[in-house]
């Protein structure tokens, strides 16, 4: 892989969309560069992710590390429990739409985040399908065309997605943590389509240990950055596109200039055929600073 530098801004709430997304298309405007945007395009449900405070070891943790309730609003802590859900893209297709004429790429994250994320494991490939294809039915009709790329919520990834993500038409996918591009495999099927994986830690995995400061933080991702290789960022608008926005901006200032910043769909198009790649296995993995279990890269 040519080294590069890949902005992938997952979009996973209401608020994300509507006040997160704007600010960050203010700053790579700025910067003159592109990102890869996934948009969950269901319902937002993120009250009930509380719940993973009971189930998932270190999550509990991880959200009074990164000051969790400091990044998301309030209404947005509730949303599916004492406040309705809102659908997130049905709500303001028009930002979706100018994510899209700004020149930067526009993906699926799913439909409804919080299922994806939690329940997966458990999802039949026809329950895994119905999740799929309406968040693809509904970008057709807000974008205009079939999207390109999908990317999975929680990087959450099972055999049955693999393979509804392959029939759905998708040209590649980003469901992962890893190294390089790869032909993905999980519970013995073999997806014909090629993933790209986040390789750097989210900001929400290292607040309070690799800083806390804008400057401090962006040191520290400055440092992991390889300029010989396919680094992979996943931002959040809730995030990035919110309290820590500065930071993002020092990060793009120290590594626009080192770096080619492009979007995954410009990688995914020089990639070789999906018969040429790597074959590695998708496997549940702990990483630091982040509680549960993601889908991992892992040698086959």
């Amino acid at each position: 892989m040519k080294p590069a530098f890949a902005l992938k801004v997952d979009v996973d709430t209401h608020v994300g969309l509507r006040d997160g997304a704007p600010r960050l298309l203010e700053l790579f405007a700025r910067h003159g560069v592109r990102a890869s945007w996934f948009v969950a395009m269901g319902p937002d449900r993120t009250g009930r992710a509380v719940a993973r405070a009971f189930r998932q070891p270190g999550f509990l943790a991880k959200m009074l590390r990164s000051r969790a309730p400091s990044l998301y609003p309030l209404s947005t802590m509730l949303r599916g429990t004492l406040l309705p859900s809102l659908p997130i893209v049905a709500s303001q297709p028009e930002r979706l739409r100018e994510i899209d004429a700004a020149g930067h790429e526009v993906g699926v994250h799913g439909f409804d985040h919080v299922r994806w994320h939690d329940a997966l494991a458990q999802l039949s490939i026809d329950e895994v399908r119905a999740q799929l294809s309406p968040a693809t039915e509904l970008f057709a009709a807000v974008i205009g065309r079939r999207p390109a790329g999908f990317a999975a919520p929680g990087w959450q990834c099972t055999g049955n997605s693999l393979r509804v993500v392959d029939d759905l038409g998708y040209r590649y996918r980003s469901d992962t943590r890893g190294t390089h591009p790869y032909r993905p495999s999980a519970d013995g099927y073999l997806s014909s389509v090629p993933e790209i994986p986040t390789t750097l830690p989210t900001l929400d995995e290292v607040i309070g240990t690799a800083g806390r400061t804008p400057e401090e933080l962006a040191r520290a991702y400055h440092t992991w950055i390889i300029p010989e290789e396919l680094n992979v960022h996943t931002i959040h608008t809730e995030v990035e596109g919110g309290p820590y926005l500065e930071q993002l901006d020092r990060l793009l200032s120290r590594v626009k200039d080192e770096l080619p910043v492009r979007t995954l769909g410009e990688i995914a198009a020089e990639l070789p055929d999906v018969t040429r790649l790597p074959v590695a296995g998708v496997r549940p993995g702990a990483l630091p600073g982040r509680g549960g279990m993601v889908a991992c890269q892992v040698a086959s």
